[in-house]
């Protein structure tokens, strides 16, 4: 049994390494998920309370980070108000149309959303590239985020003293 367990976390890493790649997909709670049921079926031996707090903090960052990156991009060039809500809204209504909603609903969210504000259309363009350019820092933070948890799993199963 321990090893169908062992193997269905190895599938819960696995997704949420796939699905850290993408923009607002799960893949830190699947990865964090993994990790438990790991640490759980081993007893709390090689992973106990405080590399689990670690690696939780870790995940917290990125998932933090993957939901607001593409508001703070569209803040960063300096972008209304209009803009910020639209990026939020492009975003939500985005995760319904798949990988394509999720790379460019922000996008046009906050491109809309300027428009209404009044700004020119390049003004609207290059608020909507900015929040694009904060999307994908995000998912970068994302993904290196999932990778130091998956290390810092590998660094505690590798060093604990059982």
């Amino acid at each position: 049994m321990d090893i169908a367990l062992y193997l269905g976390a190895l599938a819960l890493i696995l997704a949420g390494l796939v699905c850290a790649i993408l923009p607002a997909l799960p893949g830190i709670p699947l990865i964090f998920a993994g990790i438990w049921l790991i640490a759980a079926v081993d007893g709390f031996r090689h992973l106990g309370k405080w590399w689990l707090l670690c690696i939780a903090a870790i995940g917290c960052v990125g998932v933090v980070t993957d939901l607001f990156a593409a508001v703070l991009g569209a803040k960063r060039v300096g972008a209304s108000r209009q803009a910020i809500s639209g990026a939020v809204i492009g975003t939500v209504i985005g995760l319904f149309f798949g990988i394509v909603g999720v790379i460019i609903g922000p996008f046009l969210g906050a491109l809309a959303g300027e428009l209404a504000s009044g700004s020119s259309v390049v003004r609207a363009g290059d608020v909507g590239l900015g929040t694009w350019i904060g999307l994908i820092l995000g998912t970068l933070v994302k993904l290196v985020a999932s990778c130091m948890m998956v290390a810092a799993l590998a660094t505690a199963w590798l060093t604990a003293s059982v």
